[in-house]
C-alpha cells in the first residue's frame, strides 16, 4: 500500500509538472498583451512621423512668412516717413526746394539749347465770391439755402 501511495504520489507529481499553473499562465497573458500595445505603440509612432515632419515644414513657411510680414512693415513704415518721400521726390521727381535749382548733367558733346523757365504763379482768392443776386433774393424770400443746379 505505501508502494501504491508512492507510485500515485510519482503520477501526480510528474503531471503536475506537465500542467501549467495559474502564475504561469498569468505572466502569459501579461507578456502577450504587453506585446500587443509595443506593436500598436510603435506603429502609431512610426504613422506619426510624417505628420510631424509636415507640421515642421509648414511651422518653418509660417515662421518665414511672418519675418518677411515684419520686414515689410518696416518697409511701408519707411516708406511713409518724410525722408523718404524727400528723397524720392529729389532722385526719381526731379523736383527742388524753393531756391533750389536742378541740375541735369548731359554727356559731352551733346549741345542742349536751354529755354528759359517760366514760373505762372496761380491766381490766389482770398475773398469769399461774390454771390449771385438771385441767391439773395431766393435767401430774403424763403430763408432757406438756395438750391444748386448741376448741369448736363
Amino acid at each position: 500500500m505505501a508502494e501504491q501511495i508512492d507510485k500515485r504520489r510519482r503520477e501526480e507529481h510528474a503531471s503536475r509538472g506537465s500542467q501549467l499553473n495559474s502564475v504561469q499562465i498569468m505572466f502569459a497573458v501579461i507578456l502577450a498583451v504587453g506585446l500587443l500595445l509595443a506593436i500598436n505603440f510603435s506603429s502609431r509612432i512610426i504613422a506619426g512621423q510624417p505628420l510631424q515632419e509636415a507640421y515642421n515644414q509648414a511651422q518653418s513657411e509660417v515662421d518665414e512668412l511672418r519675418a518677411e510680414q515684419a520686414a515689410l512693415i518696416a518697409q511701408l513704415d519707411y516708406v511713409r516717413s518724410d525722408p523718404y518721400v524727400e528723397g524720392w521726390a529729389r532722385a526719381e521727381g526731379k523736383m527742388v526746394r524753393e531756391g533750389e535749382m536742378l541740375v541735369i548733367p548731359v554727356p559731352s558733346g551733346v549741345v542742349v539749347e536751354q529755354e528759359p523757365v517760366v514760373v505762372e504763379e496761380a491766381p490766389v482768392q482770398t475773398a469769399p465770391p461774390e454771390p449771385e443776386s438771385w441767391t439773395l433774393w431766393w435767401s430774403l424770400f424763403f430763408d432757406v439755402e438756395p438750391p444748386t443746379f448741376r448741369g448736363p
